[in-house]
């Protein structure tokens, strides 16, 4: 497939670049600056382009398959509702028929019915971008256009660490493992997002994936 990556810069967009590319895809590698993304000589095309844009994302997004996006500011998470209603336009112009989210977690539910991020535990310096992710997602939700959209959340701990290509899949509930905490590495996290652009099987609704 032809994949077009929006974020590819980042930790997280960098580990889909990879993982796209292990599985053979012809990969576009968007980012608002493209020094990231060069200084890693890797075998994809590399274009600069504004998420929050519908024409930019137009621009680079026509000819592609499946779009995902690991956008993200955290200096400006409200950047992330502008971001999703840029790639929906954007890539409903393109043609682009499917667009994988990695979103967040603040608004899956835990035990008690409350979302993650409406806990007293949640750490209030995470509020601000897990409510931006939440409001994004709204926006998804009430999308009625062209493009079939997947939003996923990770566990409540995402961060870098090793590819063993296990996972467990949720709908709207935190996930925990065997040892009762909620995390996921990046690499696996990237697993679910290409296997989800291959396989479709979350259209048009949030699902998370954990260890």
């Amino acid at each position: 497939m032809k994949l077009i990556i929006f974020g590819a810069s980042g930790l997280l967009g960098t580990r889909l670049v990879s993982e796209a590319l292990l599985r053979g895809h012809e990969v576009t590698g968007v980012a608002r600056g493209l020094d990231g993304l060069r200084e890693r000589n890797r075998p994809i095309r590399t274009v600069a382009a504004d998420a929050t844009d519908p024409t930019s994302v137009a621009e680079v997004a026509s000819g592609h398959d499946v779009a995902l996006s690991a956008v993200t500011v955290h200096a400006q998470p409200e950047m992330l509702v502008d971001a999703a209603r840029g790639l929906l336009d954007g890539l409903a112009r393109a043609g682009v028929p499917r667009l994988i989210v990695a979103g967040g977690a603040g608004s899956l539910r835990v035990a008690s019915g409350q979302r993650l991020m409406d806990t007293p535990d949640f750490h209030s310096e995470w509020e601000p971008e897990a409510r931006a992710q939440a409001d994004a997602l709204a926006v998804y939700e009430a999308y009625t256009g062209p493009v079939e959209w997947s939003y996923v959340s990770p566990a409540a701990l995402l961060e870098p660490g090793q590819r063993s290509g296990r996972y467990q899949l949720g709908d709207d509930e935190l996930l925990f493992d065997e040892s009762g905490r909620s995390r996921i590495s990046m690499e696996d996290f990237a697993i679910a997002m290409l296997d989800e652009a291959e396989n479709s099987r979350h259209v048009r609704r949030r699902f998370t994936a954990a260890h």
